[in-house]
Formats: C-alpha cells, structure tokens, sequence
C-alpha cells in the first residue's frame, strides 16, 4: 500500500528528568510556550513550539545519544550566549571541533543539551548575518568531510 497523503510532524516526545526545570528551560530559552497537557501515567507537559509541540515527560532515564531535534530560533545570538554562560553546549561528536558548524546551504547550527541531556540543534538560516566573532568560530562542515553531489546541495530548508 502507497500513502498519498504528505505528512507532517506534529510533535516530539523528550525526556525530562524534572519535568519544571525542563519547562523552565524551553518556555525561558526558546519562549515556547506550556498548553493544556491530558493526564498521563508519568508527570507530561506539552509546549508549543510554532506549529507543532514538544512533549516533555518525566521519567528516570537516561537521555539517547545522538537522537535529537532541530528548531529555528529569532535571535540565534542569543541561544549562543546562553550557551556560554551556562556551559551547556553537546559534546556528541569528538571529531568534530567546536560547537557551531555551517551546513552547505549556509544554514549553521548549534548543539546543546537541555536539562535532561537531549541534544537540541539551533538553526540559523544565513551564516553571513552573524556577527563576525560568531562567524569565526563556525567549523565548516566540508572541512570535516567531503561535500559533493548531492550532499553540496543539501538543504534545511530554512531560507524564506
């Protein structure tokens, strides 16, 4: 059977190991935003983020390795500098240095973890309107590894 429907992400589910220092952080850092949330069998809080929702359930578990979400944010300056005040950037890939890495469209991300240790990619769409400090800290991603074909033309999409 072929699906000819185009689906959508409606929402992620993500570990909170507390559930308000996990709201806190997501509602303070990204202004997303706790909504009506049903009862379940573990303390839940959903938020919205743009069109779709982050779940957030308490459970005492360790956050997966690896797995992780993107999201855009406005003021992708800001995110850094909390970053660095709070030491909470990713240390999930030891060959790649840094925190901040251009993809070939332009698009640079940043990995942090939240309070629970889920790994969150920041994007911001354009590289060249960073600051110039920021800038020079961005690892390109072709200087880790070849991006040719149909990886140079790898996109996020996040361009208007």
């Amino acid at each position: 059977m072929t699906a000819t429907m185009t689906a959508t992400i409606n929402h992620v589910s993500v570990l909170a190991r507390d559930l308000d220092d996990s709201v806190a952080f997501y509602r303070d850092l990204f202004d997303m935003e706790p909504v009506p949330t049903p009862n379940f069998e573990v303390p839940v809080q959903w938020m919205q983020c743009g069109d779709a929702q982050l779940h957030l359930f308490e459970r005492e578990v360790d956050a997966p390795s690896y797995h992780h979400f993107g999201i855009t944010v406005p003021d992708f300056e800001a995110v850094y500098r909390y970053a660095v005040e709070t030491d909470c950037f990713a240390n999930w890939d030891d060959s790649a240095p840094g925190a901040l890495f251009e993809l070939p469209d332009g698009v640079v991300q940043l990995y942090i973890n939240d309070p629970a240790g889920n790994l969150v990619e920041v994007d911001h769409p354009d590289v060249t309107t960073l600051d110039d400090d920021l800038r020079e800290q961005i690892t390109n991603r072709s200087e880790l590894t070849s991006q040719s074909g149909e990886a140079a033309r790898a996109t996020l999409n996040l361009r208007e």
